[in-house]
Formats: C-alpha cells, structure tokens, sequence
C-alpha cells in the first residue's frame, strides 16, 4: 500500500496499539471514536481522534478517500444488523472510497461446529445474535466492496487477551468453569499477534479475503481458566457439571459454552505471512503479566 493515511474507526484496546504501531512508522493516523472523552484519552496518548457516533452522528466529512481504514467498531449490542457499519459504508460516498478496508470479525460466525477443525472454508452458520450482526457487517463490506472496486479483508478473530485482558478478577472471586469433560474448545489469539496480523492485512500486496486470526493451538475454556490462574499464582476455579452451569454461570458465559470449534490459522502464517510472536498460551500469559507489559 502506499503512503496514505490511516484511518481507524473504532481505536480502543487493538485499534489504539495498531494506532501507535503506525505513527511508529511516521504515518498520519486518525483514530475515530465513540465521544469527545475517548478523543481526549487518545489525544493524551499522541494519537489524533475525532468523535463520531457510527449510529447517529453524520459521517460525511471523515477523511475516507484512498484511506488505509481499519473498521474495529463493534456492532449494536442488540439485534440481528450491523447499522452502524451500514451507516459507515454508505458516508463513503460523501467522505470519499477508502482504498482499503481490514474489518475485524468474530469466529463466532461459524456457529457451533462440534469441535472440528475449523479453516476460511467453513460455511458460516452464526447462531448467537452478537455473530450474526458480525456477519450481517461481513455481508455488508462484501458488497461495497464490488459495488465500489476496492479491497477488503476481514480478519475473524476469536477470544483476544494480553496485558489488562485476562480474567482475573474473576478468578480472585472463585466464579467457576464447568468441569473438563463438558467444557468446549475455544480459540485465542495475544493482541500483538493481532495488530501484526491487522498490519500484515492492510500492507500485503496479495492481503485479500477471509483469514482466522488465531494462535493455532485451541484449548478448551476451562483449561484457559486454569492456566491464566496458575500464571498469576492464583487459585484454580472451583469445577461444576454443565447442569450446575446452567444456574450458576452469567448467561454471556453460558452462550460461550455452547459453541465448539478448533481454528487453523494455516492461511495466517502461510498465505498472509504473519509470524507469531507467541503461537502458544504459556508464551502469552507469561508476556501478558509481565511487569513491562
């Protein structure tokens, strides 16, 4: 890609590091946030950022046209569209065609698939309503994409943790995870490995289409727990059957416990490019609390 400036739609605890990566690079970065309070934060912290509300504020004069443009806004927390990224989409009349557009997705539009290997291939069945507004925004993006000629990747990513992103303090208060034999696979990827990706994507002259983002070596979600718990010198949750879940759990958690799925990140590191800096979680919990993170 060429030296035009990088906007971010959404610059919070991946879009803020991408941010930084990029001024690193002396490039001219916009961040585009929710309130005039995130503008400030991130002005304090060197990165020019302009409020904008993608569900009611106009959109027309954001400097789009030939813009590297990273789409990391999350959907409405309701609902089974993604207006806001409509909204987004067609301001680019107005503000002008970005050149190229990386939108973070979710895994979570493969739906539940029993565990199996999961690769770009698999046909998406989203089942909870925060992966069928991801998939809706995909749908979206797809579209303008060949409507407009431009480029588009989307990264689906799955669980992101790294320093302040791990859960700790429900760890100190004893909260349990269901029992090994009934736990689900799940997916992680540490947020460096994803604003590596994030670049790699919008950088790759052959960047193009669909790539799971993830380290590569799925575990199960009580097997997470239980390892961020030793990491952190802490004591392992307390184990319940799937049953006990079903009463004790939050039911974000319970919703997490109902899909199961092991993503190749093959077309990641071979087609994309990129190295991971921790392809395994013990490299990435030990980053992750470390003192200089």
């Amino acid at each position: 890609m060429n030296q035009s400036q990088v906007v971010l739609v959404g610059c919070g605890y991946v879009g803020r590091r991408v941010a930084i990566a990029y001024l690193e690079r002396d490039a001219s970065v916009l961040g585009v946030v929710s309130s005039r309070t995130s503008a400030d934060a991130l002005a304090a912290a060197g990165i020019t950022a302009i409020p904008r509300d993608l569900a009611s504020d106009e959109l027309g004069d954001l400097p789009c046209a030939d813009a590297r443009l990273f789409h990391f806004a999350p959907p409405p927390g309701h609902g089974l569209e993604d207006h806001c990224t409509r909204r987004l989409v067609s301001a680019f009349d107005r503000a002008g065609q970005p050149a190229r557009l990386v939108y973070i997705s979710t895994t979570g539009v493969y739906g539940d698939c029993q565990g199996a290997w999961v690769d770009e291939s698999w046909p998406p069945q989203p089942a909870a309503d925060r992966a069928r507004r991801r998939w809706d925004a995909e749908q979206t993006l797809r579209q303008w994409a060949r409507t407009a000629d431009r480029q588009l990747v989307i990264l689906r990513v799955p669980g992101i943790y790294g320093p302040g992103r791990l859960p700790l303090e429900r760890i100190r208060q004893g909260l349990p995870m269901v029992r090994a034999e009934d736990a689900p696979y799940s997916n992680r990827i540490h947020v460096d490995d994803l604003v590596a990706a994030c670049l790699a994507a919008m950088e790759g002259s052959d960047a193009a289409g669909v790539y799971n983002v993830s380290d590569g070596h799925p575990t199960t979600m009580t097997d997470y727990f239980q390892r961020v718990a030793d990491a952190a010198g802490l004591s392992r949750p307390p184990l319940i059957s799937m049953q006990e879940a079903n009463t004790q759990l939050s039911a974000g958690m319970l919703s997490y416990m109902q899909e199961s799925r092991r993503l190749t990140n093959r077309r990641l590191v071979e087609e994309l490019g990129v190295s991971l800096r921790y392809p395994t979680l013990d490299e990435g919990l030990k980053a992750s609390l470390s003192p200089m993170q």
